[in-house]
């Protein structure tokens, strides 16, 4: 599909345009609509980092950002992002917790400025978890908060249920839990779009053919219903065009497929439901009202969680630390603080 120019001025982002910007922290893109900005959003630059490293992993080394005192007595919070294929850019907005407890940031293989071998024997889900502790070993963290969204949320899923020693608590942010109940989501959620958007969406699934204009209209209506219902800020776009890799869209096509509603990459038959029962360290899944991963289906998934909760952010949709950043931050930190 062809990826149109993004337009600083509050444009509609598709879902390549906004995972190239890093803004997509998710299993799929967002796009925009009108609403208000905030601070974080546009009267703001994200701070340098206090430590850059380049971590050594299966297939090469991955790219970690660190802010903030690792000695500070909190345990510090390490931030998983989504794509697959994405950055870590869309996570910026979480530099301000850095005042408390140390923020790690980090671009997993062929992602952001991590090594870039691609080669698709890399892409599995258990290399990608295995990330985790080699970031852990490099920076020595005994005790930490891991949040994943989206696709990472699956990454943070597969390593909590592992119940790693230190693991002070997982937050799984609009996660990619199981693919089936991710596209019946998906689904029900273009019920409620005009019946001219769903009859769009419709013949691509009967055509097979998602290149069309019409149906990348008519997706995009979808992404500014339940990805992103804001702006991207003012800083994401030169931030994230001088990242290496701002997006893979090969890593992405092999891994889920060719568009929104359609999965026939590795993941297409992931379902890790099962794995919420093993974790045992306090669990929250963090969610906008307008999610595509939908409340309804984190009120599900909790009951299965040995000490699960379900927090729900209003006026937001997939892309919460950009929609609604300062209800996520103040999420975040009461979260983290009660559960140091």
């Amino acid at each position: 599909m062809h990826v149109p120019a993004f337009h600083a001025a509050g444009l509609p982002l598709n879902r390549r345009d906004a995972l190239r910007l890093g803004v997509a922290a998710g299993v799929f893109g967002w796009a925009g609509g009108a609403q208000a900005r905030t601070p974080v959003q546009d009267a703001w630059t994200p701070p340098a980092p206090d430590r850059t490293l380049m971590v050594p992993v299966r297939g090469g080394r991955i790219h970690v950002r660190l802010n903030g005192d690792l000695k500070s007595g909190k345990a510090p919070l390490l931030m998983i992002h989504g794509g697959p294929g994405g950055t870590h850019a869309g996570f910026l907005p979480a530099l301000p917790l850095a005042a408390d407890r140390a923020v790690i940031l980090y671009d997993q293989l062929d992602c952001g400025n991590s090594d870039a071998p691609n080669d698709p024997r890399n892409w599995t889900v258990e290399r990608f978890v295995s990330e985790v502790d080699a970031v852990r070993a490099a920076l020595d963290l005994q005790d930490l908060h891991v949040l994943g969204h989206s696709w990472g949320g699956t990454i943070a899923l597969e390593y909590a249920a592992r119940r790693p020693a230190g693991l002070k608590s997982v937050v799984l942010q609009g996660p990619l839990i199981a693919t089936a109940q991710w596209i019946a989501d998906g689904y029900r959620l273009r019920s409620r779009l005009p019946i001219e958007v769903q009859l769009e969406l419709i013949k691509g699934d009967q055509t097979g053919n998602y290149d069309t204009a019409a149906y990348a209209a008519a997706t995009r209506a979808f992404y500014a219903q339940f990805n992103f219902r804001g702006q991207a800020p003012a800083w994401l776009g030169p931030y994230s065009g001088g990242l290496k890799t701002p997006f893979n869209e090969r890593l992405y096509r092999t891994m889920w497929g060719p568009n929104e509603f359609v999965s026939d990459g590795t993941l297409k038959d992931y379902a890790g439901d099962d794995l919420l029962e093993r974790i045992s360290a306090p669990s929250l899944l963090l969610v906008g009202r307008h999610d595509e991963a939908t409340p309804e289906a984190m009120e599900a998934y909790v009951g299965r969680l040995r000490r699960g909760e379900r927090q729900v952010i209003e006026d937001a949709s997939h892309g919460i630390q950009l929609e609604q950043p300062q209800a996520w931050l103040a999420a975040l930190r009461d979260w983290c603080a009660h559960h140091d």
